[in-house]
């Protein structure tokens, strides 16, 4: 094993996005057990997030990695140079790719349309470079086919799964779901692909970790997909969408203490 790229909020962070948290919240060092075990065998470790940048540099800054993946795949940075997978959407002067993307006017169209069910994530939809970040409940296919109904192309809407945190505005639904709006070019499986390439790295090489169906897109590039414990807690759809995925694996582990295992798990494998 040459490479695990690793999802953040619920994978390697618990609760309270704490890298010394676990499972119900009480203090773990697995996911450091973790790292280190990477370490110890020279395996690189990336993270694949959807936070902004600034947050994703600070992050592998931490723990020690020189590459890292950012706003659910649309930037990838290897060894302090950044790549853009955003197609024809590029930063231009003072101009983010956000920007142009709320200039089309899709995100003021998502949030007229779908009262009651979408809402920006805040305060996380601050600041960003690209991704527009909402929470609430809908059918991404549906979202795309209304963006290309009112003649805005280029656009997806990745589901990043589910979360606990919301306003009174969307208390009826039954469950609330994190969604950023992306370049359709994006995704954190191409930035894997990417990334990979970039390495020289193979396939059987690398495994990805996550909780999140945007996540796990990443299977279709790696060795192995392995999803921790908590995924299928939090998300019991995901068990349909890994019906016909022969290559990703469900960890006992929740949090950091999945990581660990499907680190140490596959390490012992290869060996």
């Amino acid at each position: 094993m040459r490479c695990v790229y690793v999802d953040l909020d619920g994978t390697l962070l618990g609760p309270g996005a704490s890298l010394l948290r676990g499972e119900d919240g009480a203090f773990s060092h697995a996911a450091v057990r973790a790292l280190e075990a990477c370490f110890r065998a020279d395996v690189e470790v990336v993270i694949f997030t959807g936070r902004r940048q600034a947050q994703a540099m600070e992050d592998a800054r931490l723990i020690g990695s020189s590459a890292y993946i950012f706003e659910a795949g649309a930037g990838l940075v290897i060894d302090g140079e950044l790549e853009w997978l955003t197609g024809d959407y590029l930063p231009a002067g003072d101009e983010t790719i956000h920007d142009q993307i709320a200039a089309t006017g899709a995100p003021a169209l998502l949030l007229d349309s779908y009262v009651g069910r979408l809402e920006y994530h805040e305060p996380w939809h601050l600041r960003r470079d690209v991704s527009h970040l909402f929470r609430g409940l809908v059918d991404p296919a549906e979202v795309e086919a209304r963006l290309r109904t009112e003649g805005i192309e280029g656009l997806r809407l990745v589901d990043n799964g589910v979360v606990h945190r919301h306003s009174p505005a969307l208390a009826e639904l039954p469950q609330v779901r994190v969604y950023h709006l992306v370049p359709a070019s994006a995704s954190k499986a191409g930035a894997v692909a990417r990334h990979m390439q970039a390495r020289g790295y193979a396939p059987e090489d690398c495994i990805a970790i996550g909780d999140s169906r945007e996540d796990m897109g990443a299977a279709a590039a790696v060795g192995a997909f392995w999803l921790v414990g908590n995924a299928l807690e939090k998300d019991p759809s995901l068990r349909e969408a890994i019906a016909d995925r022969r290559n990703v694996r469900i960890a006992e582990g929740r949090y950091g203490a999945g990581v660990y295992e499907a680190v140490v798990t596959t390490l012992a494998e290869r060996a």
